[in-house]
């Protein structure tokens, strides 16, 4: 049970980031610096949670408890991503400078990847809804129910 959590985790940031992708290449929603910062730490928690998981199919235990900790840390940077978009940055007229255009343009993912990771928006021009809720409210809440379901799986005992 413990190598599902994995999985679920992994497949629904990758459902997380496929919205995300659709969102942007379909109803014409610009990503700003934080929306494409939250879509790498996306990325960093389905990979982990991939590793994760072979781990637990290899019967190492060690590497999956590591893996679930930095999935942890991971959603909780994710969570405080996405207060921050809502709180902050959503309304300055620039995230010029910020924190995830620094990560994102230093790090060339930006330019090497635009249909992923291209930053097309400031915060305030990119706030969009969804069923009356600011998507970075739905990343926040995501971000969150990812902690919690690898904070569960860490502590879960199968029945026999």
């Amino acid at each position: 049970m413990q190598q599902r959590f994995f999985l679920y985790s992994a497949v629904l940031c990758l459902f997380s980031l496929a919205f995300a992708l659709v969102s942007q290449h379909i109803f014409g929603l610009r990503p700003c610096a934080w929306c494409v910062f939250q879509r790498l730490i996306l990325l960093g928690i389905a990979l982990i949670s991939l590793l994760g998981y072979v781990a637990m199919h290899y019967k190492t235990v060690w590497l999956a408890f590591i893996s679930r900790l930095f999935i942890m840390g991971l959603a909780m940077g994710g969570a405080l991503s996405a207060w921050y978009q809502y709180t902050v940055a959503a309304k300055l007229f620039s995230c010029d400078m910020t924190f995830a255009d620094q990560v994102m343009t230093k790090s060339g993912l930006e330019s090497s990847i635009p249909w992923l990771f291209g930053i097309y928006a400031s915060c305030m021009d990119a706030a969009a809804s969804l069923l009356g809720i600011d998507y970075a409210v739905w990343a926040l809440l995501f971000f969150i129910f990812i902690g919690l379901l690898n904070l569960i799986a860490l502590f879960f005992k199968p029945v026999k």
